[in-house]
């Protein structure tokens, strides 16, 4: 082996793969500290484009279940006033029959006719109140809303259920005349079966923006689980990477150490 002061290929040996264990080192170090094994384009540029590609869809189906939740909450809180409703006009209906009672006297009438009038308002009350983030679909002039549903802008339509007293039918009706009572009777059961089959109609799309949603949320975890197998690190095996790369280190030193001393040798020669 050539001895030079010039040139210490042992040493330049030494150093290469000393530096080469402190680049795989600090790499390590980065997974260990962000968790992730590929944090950027340098490291895998295939992984990180697809994971990137998936955090996109990840972002758009967040915002799909923002606005599914929005919709469920718009079109719950519609069925809840309908309940209330239908809850009234049960009571409506008990009062309408007690007025058909034959012989009834015109005092008891009138304190039926009132007790009625009293639930119709309620209803009324009810209706104005049923919205949620300025959407009401019960109302007289409720409008047909949608729900987006998926992230290439496919929307589940609502359709408004009117259920003011007018829409119901109900808005003229008395109980202080036999007549009256006879009417309001017929007017109550179609009434009845009117609010029934609104509500159906809006447990109907309720359920489909619930299905929607369980679904977006697992299609979310499905692609998070998807970025973790592209771009997490494995923290136990980089710890122990980490380990083996501090003692590779440490030899990496000493074996460098070694090299540089090599050329005091020449001295010898001349003692």
């Amino acid at each position: 082996m050539v001895l030079s002061v010039n040139t210490n290929v042992g040493a330049m040996l030494a150093l290469q793969n000393l530096s080469k264990t402190n680049m795989m080192m600090d790499k390590t170090q980065l997974a260990i500290t962000t968790g992730l094994r590929v944090s950027g384009p340098k490291q895998d540029a295939s992984s990180y484009a697809i994971a990137q590609n998936m955090r996109g869809d990840i972002s758009g189906l967040g915002a799909v279940k923002s606005a599914l939740a929005n919709g469920e909450a718009t079109v719950n809180t519609a069925i809840t006033a309908l309940q209330s409703v239908a809850d009234l006009m049960t009571e409506m209906k008990a009062k309408v029959v007690q007025a058909n009672q034959a012989g009834l006297d015109s005092a008891s009438r009138t304190s039926l006719h009132n007790d009625f009038v009293a639930l119709r308002d309620q209803i009324s009350t009810i209706v104005t109140t049923a919205e949620f983030n300025g959407t009401n679909l019960v109302k007289a002039s409720a409008g047909a809303t949608s729900v987006l549903s998926t992230v290439d802008g496919s929307t589940i339509a609502v359709s408004s259920q009117s259920m003011d007293a007018t829409t119901l039918a109900i808005q003229s009706q008395v109980l202080n005349t036999s007549a009256g009572a006879a009417t309001a009777l017929t007017a109550i059961d179609s009434a009845i079966t009117t609010v029934s089959d609104k509500l159906a109609a809006l447990g109907s799309v309720a359920k489909r923006i619930e299905v929607q949603s369980e679904f977006t949320t697992k299609l979310t975890d499905i692609l998070k689980a998807g970025v973790g197998t592209l771009v997490d690190a494995d923290l136990a095996e980089e710890s122990a990477k980490l380990q083996a790369l501090q003692i590779k280190q440490q030899l990496g030193v000493q074996a460098l150490s070694i090299a540089n001393a090599g050329p005091q040798s020449i001295l010898s020669l001349f003692g």
